[in-house]
């Protein structure tokens, strides 16, 4: 198939990338200038890069026009970590890049257009909430998530097209953003050290890398869908900061120990977060094949594995 992927230069976009190629796919990235280039050095050569901003339809039709892709997932975003607060960028990137490339994308034609959407959406919950649950985000980040989905899926009903939206949960695994709690607990534990911690009972539902990278191949090559269907990826298993850094201890032999509510909570940390995940396992037979132990051991080998990507996590 050819392809094109936004958000390569991230985490989640990078794994995606790699699979494809695995299977021997035509790949093509769309990135924006200046784009951080330390996660794409070693595959460079085997991937089409195509530079525009998502703002700059005319941009984004010329790339879009040029690649002509059979599939499209679209994972470029801005505004998911704490350090990006800029909130007009965070609503032109997520809403307005999103229109964008998929108005070029109807233009050409294509057989799947994924959307990644977050579970942020749903906002506070006391429950696992199912993808029918009206979304109340928690925060701008969240808004404008929310926006592109319902963008998306109500493109997908008026049109007929697959566009469907992955609300990911917790996604962890090798090429994760440095500053985030497994790639900082696994650096510190590989020193016998712990970093400072947030209030234990804070809760996620972490899902392994490589389970995601499934669930978009799923979206995009499971015929019978719902137009616009949105499905909730994650385990379906809440885990703790506590058991989070218990485990990691274990694994690692880390004797220090943790100082917690040495950093602050964020707006967002709840101690009920936790994926309802019938749908996406009834509509796309997708079920994780990782729990968070087998997928921290994973990602650990991958670290132990790897000292030459070692150098963007100091």
């Amino acid at each position: 198939m050819k392809v094109l992927v936004t958000g390569a230069s991230g985490f989640v976009g990078n794994n995606l990338v790699r699979f494809l190629l695995s299977q021997g796919h035509s790949v093509n990235l769309l990135l924006r200038t200046g784009y951080a280039g330390w996660r794409l050095k070693d595959i460079a050569g085997d991937v089409r890069i195509h530079i525009a901003d998502l703002l700059d339809s005319g941009a984004v039709s010329r790339a879009v026009d040029h690649v002509r892709p059979d599939w499209v997932f679209h994972l470029a975003a801005h505004g998911a970590y704490s350090l990006q607060t800029d909130l007009t960028r965070i609503l032109e990137t997520n809403i307005m890049g999103t229109v964008n490339l998929v108005q070029a994308c109807l233009r050409t034609g294509f057989q799947a257009f994924v959307n990644t959407g977050s579970s942020s959406e749903y906002g506070f919950k006391d429950h696992s909430p199912s993808e029918t649950e009206l979304p109340e985000p928690n925060s701008y980040y969240a808004v404008a998530k929310a926006s592109a989905t319902m963008f998306c899926s109500y493109t997908a009903r008026d049109t007929g097209l697959r566009i469907p939206t992955l609300r990911l949960y917790s996604v962890f695994g090798p090429y994760e953003e440095p500053t985030r709690l497994m790639p900082t607990l696994i650096i510190k534990g590989l020193r016998n050290e712990l970093p400072p911690l947030v209030s234990p009972e804070v809760a996620r539902d972490f899902v392994y890398v490589d389970d995601v990278v499934q669930a978009y191949l799923l979206a995009a090559t499971v015929a019978e869908q719902e137009p616009g269907a949105v499905y909730n990826v994650g385990t379906g298993v809440q885990t703790t900061i506590r058991e989070a850094v218990d485990v990691t201890r274990r694994l690692l032999n880390i004797s220090s120990e943790p100082q917690w509510s040495s950093m602050q909570d964020r707006i967002w940390d709840t101690d009920t977060w936790c994926s309802d995940r019938r749908l996406v396992r009834e509509k796309l037979g997708w079920t994780p094949q990782h729990s968070f132990e087998q997928g921290l051991a994973k990602m650990i080998e991958w670290f132990r594995s790897e000292p030459a990507v070692m150098e963007a996590y100091r």
